[in-house]
Order: structure tokens, then C-alpha cells, then sequence
């Protein structure tokens, strides 16, 4: 029976590449309209995850399912049409404009020019990106610029999920924050179910529903922001919480 509280469902699964196994066997719900932010240090498997859910990588062992029925070769480019995706360079084409990248996918299936104008304003208006922005190639828009643009692509089809990997790391601080500010006011306005991957506590913490930290490959914890302050799980907890102690968050909390 399909759990309407969970969109993506993974179970025992693990990848590895030869000898190196970049992530262990994981069971992780990601919860239908709520925001879930995986978080660690680089190389802990939290991207690689990610890959797994939108089948980029296909897992060693286990299942991962999307509303209940198992992710497969057969039906993955009709589930990628639900699955809105966001690396952290924006991943754009750089010889289409910003336009044509926003809409690369619907006009691939075959969208009216109409639905796809009016899609790309209310997106604009969402985003928002000024409309003169919309004519630039990706080299003459700013970091901020290029990850709105991203988000539109992202968003264009109104996708039941949002993948987001490291989508403001490359961004300076001032933009960084103001980009923040924007996706969790869209995120609250659509409510979509999110998951995004970061390494910035405070990030996590702005964002979050529900945090898991991993290590190694490994799930060490997973709750509110305030079990890993509170009631860490394993030493590591501790640790990782210690080390970006000093970090104000968007919303003006201290860790």
C-alpha cells in the first residue's frame, strides 16, 4: 500500500564503484510536501544519493520507489518529468539563452507556445529574474542570476519533486543570502516536496523539515534541527555541530 506522508522511498540501498563504496546500504523516507536537507562533509554520500533518486547512477543493492512503484529503466524518463533537478553551477547550456534553457524540456514535449509563455512569466514573477534576462546567454548573467535560471528550468514543469544539489555554494555571500531568502519563500508558496543537499548547518537549519546527517556513506542521524543540537546520535553529531558553532544562520539563529 502506498504511503501518501512519503513521495521517495529508498530501502537497503547502496552504491559502490569497484572496491569504493560511496554509499552504504540507506533506508530513508523523504516526506510528501516537506523540505529534507542531507547534509555532511564532501565525499559522504550525500550527493551520490541524490543521483540515485533521479537514476543517474543506478543503486548496487536495494530499492528506491516514487509514490510506491519502484524506479526502473522503463518508467525513469516518465518519473524525471516529475523531478525538478538543480546542480550547483546551474548545470545551463551555454550556447542556448536563459529563455531557452527555461523551457529546453516542454518544448522538447511538444508545449504550445501560449502555455509556454505564460509558464515562463509566472516563473519569472516566482523566480524572480528581471525579464531582460531572459535574452542572455548563461556567460553574461550573474552566479545569482544563473541559479534563477536554473530553478525556472527546474520548475517548468511543476514537477512533484525538487532535487537540489549544493545550488548556492558557488554563490558570493551577500547573493548567497538573498537567494536563500527567495527558495524558502518558494518552497513555503508551492510546497513542494524538496530534497537538498548541502554542507552548511546553518542552511540545513534554515531550510529543513527534517536533516540527515550522513558519514562515510552512512545515515549517523536524522530529525528536526534541534535533535542534533540537543540529543546527538553518535559522537559525530557532536562534532560536526562544534565545528560550524561559530555560524550565524539566515534566520539570525546562532548555532
Amino acid at each position: 500500500m502506498t504511503n501518501r506522508n512519503t513521495l521517495i522511498q529508498l530501502k537497503a540501498v547502496s552504491k559502490t564503484y569497484g572496491n569504493l563504496c560511496a554509499l552504504k546500504s540507506t533506508t530513508l523516507d523523504i516526506p510528501t510536501g516537506k523540505t529534507t536537507v542531507l547534509i555532511g562533509q564532501s565525499g559522504c554520500g550525500k550527493s551520490t544519493l541524490l543521483r540515485l533518486i533521479i537514476r543517474l547512477i543506478t543503486p548496487t543493492t536495494g530499492s528506491i520507489t516514487f509514490e510506491g512503484n519502484p524506479l526502473t529503466e522503463q518508467n525513469i524518463t516518465t518519473i524525471r518529468h516529475r523531478i525538478g533537478y538543480v546542480i550547483q553551477d546551474g548545470g545551463l547550456f551555454p550556447h542556448l539563452t536563459a529563455r531557452d534553457n527555461v523551457t529546453i524540456l516542454a518544448r522538447h514535449l511538444k508545449h504550445t507556445k501560449s502555455d509556454i509563455n505564460r509558464r515562463l512569466d509566472e516563473l519569472r514573477e516566482l523566480t524572480p529574474l528581471p525579464a531582460h534576462c531572459l535574452d542572455r546567454h548563461p556567460t553574461q548573467l550573474s552566479g545569482g542570476q544563473r541559479q534563477r535560471v536554473a530553478l525556472m528550468r527546474a520548475l517548468f514543469l511543476d514537477p512533484d519533486l525538487l532535487l537540489l544539489d549544493e545550488p548556492l555554494g558557488a554563490l558570493d555571500p551577500i547573493i548567497r543570502s538573498e537567494l536563500q531568502t527567495d527558495l524558502r519563500d518558494i518552497f513555503l508558496r508551492l510546497s513542494k516536496t524538496v530534497c537538498m543537499v548541502t554542507h552548511d548547518l546553518s542552511e540545513a537549519a534554515y531550510f529543513a523539515d527534517k536533516i540527515v546527517l550522513l558519514q562515510d556513506g552512512k545515515i549517523v542521524q536524522q530529525g528536526i534541527f534541534n535533535d542534533l543540537l540537543d540529543r546527538p546520535a553518535d559522537p559525530f553529531v557532536t562534532r560536526f555541530v562544534n565545528a560550524q558553532r561559530g555560524a550565524i544562520s539566515p534566520s539570525g539563529a546562532t548555532l
